[in-house]
């Protein structure tokens, strides 16, 4: 059976505090094909900040109800106090699946 799921990337919009990570303005990661994290040659993505964005990957891959805040809201922050680091998801491609092909 077919659907529909969005690529996604994940790029860091600001930090507001002091970088710690080692993170920087414009870094980014990209979710493609349902399932697949793709991290530029010669980048790192900070395992704190990944782990804070990664529970609400799975929704903004699918089209949301107009009203759902998820579908309306793009900006997560890492859980670390000392970085204020800000991340937006934006999807970037919308795919056709077939769901017999993925688990």
């Amino acid at each position: 059976m077919d659907f529909d799921l969005y690529d996604l990337r994940v790029t860091v919009e600001a930090i507001e505090g002091r970088s710690v990570c080692g993170l920087q303005v414009g870094d980014y990661f990209e979710l493609t094909d349902s399932s697949r994290l793709r991290i530029p040659p010669d980048k790192h993505f900070c395992l704190y900040a990944l782990s804070s964005v990664l529970p609400l990957l799975a929704a903004k891959q699918r089209q949301l109800h107009p009203n759902d805040w998820l579908e309306r809201d793009a900006l997560i922050a890492c859980p670390d106090p000392e970085e204020r680091l800000i991340m937006r998801v934006e999807r970037v491609a919308k795919k056709t699946l077939n769901s017999d092909e993925l688990t």
